[in-house]
């Protein structure tokens, strides 16, 4: 089953074309990997599924439904949530209130109802404060769930990043590099939970600059070269792929294949 199908997207901007025409389909269940160089568009295709832009043209189907253009809320709604490369907490409140943010966000309430009934409201906090700690403990960040976001180390604040997104309960996570600025502990930390959340019924989409990363847990892998799809396909396609090699990976990445 396609869990998420671009069509023909395409954002130009003024006369920059950054993403021209891009066909895309992912299945429900994989890892599915987008590379390409710095300005390829990677980052500007999350955008266009996220509707933080709006497409020139092309449409963004998600289970089977346009969501082109929608309100990212709407969106989030829907299912789809997403890290950025730059980590975005609330960096004066604990691990554990971040979790809650992201929990809250997708609460269904009749606001006005809600806040006329004290017993929904508890039982409410009471739901949502048990599965931030789940999910707090599903990313290893639980000695630090009273911690101040913006104290942590850098590496378990792109863990929270990712708790964050887990909290809005997706179908699929786009993860936009998940690994940048990690040490190798934290990067093989990272792969496997990753792993883990693909086990536990969550796809994910993610970028990525780290070859090690990419290759060893993308069941496919697209790239992307000036806006354009140039190849698509296992890894072991894309490593051998002489237009990637070309444009991206370089000639001493080959070598080592």
């Amino acid at each position: 089953m396609m869990l998420l199908e671009l069509k023909g997207l395409t954002k130009r901007f003024g006369g920059l074309v950054a993403v021209d025409n891009l066909n895309l389909s992912i299945k429900k269940g994989e890892i599915f990997g987008m590379i390409g160089p710095n300005g390829a568009g990677k980052t500007t295709v999350f955008n266009m599924i996220m509707g933080s832009i709006l497409p020139t043209n092309g449409k963004v189907i998600f289970k089977g439904k346009d969501i082109t253009g929608q309100k990212p809320y709407f969106i989030v709604r829907q299912g789809l949530s997403r890290s950025f490369q730059q980590t975005i907490l609330f960096g004066e409140m604990t691990v554990l209130e971040n979790i809650l943010i992201g929990l809250y966000s997708i609460s269904r309430h009749d606001l006005f109802k809600y806040f006329l009934n004290k017993d929904a409201i508890k039982k409410e906090k009471e739901r949502f404060v048990e599965k931030a700690h789940e999910i707090s403990n599903f990313m290893g960040l639980s000695p630090m769930n009273y911690q101040i976001a913006k104290n942590l180390p850098y590496g378990y604040q792109r863990m929270l990043g990712v708790a964050i997104c887990l909290a809005t309960n997706p179908e699929m996570i786009l993860l936009d590099e998940p690994v940048v600025g990690m040490n190798a502990e934290e990067k093989d930390l990272m792969m496997d939970k990753i792993k883990e959340i693909r086990n536990k019924g969550t796809t994910v989409f993610l970028i990525e600059h780290d070859m090690r990363v990419i290759m060893n847990i993308c069941d496919r892998l697209c790239v992307l070269n000036f806006g354009s799809k140039i190849a698509e396909g296992f890894p072991y396609e894309i490593q051998k792929d002489k237009n990637v090699i070309d444009a991206y990976l370089g000639s001493g990445y080959a070598s080592l294949c």
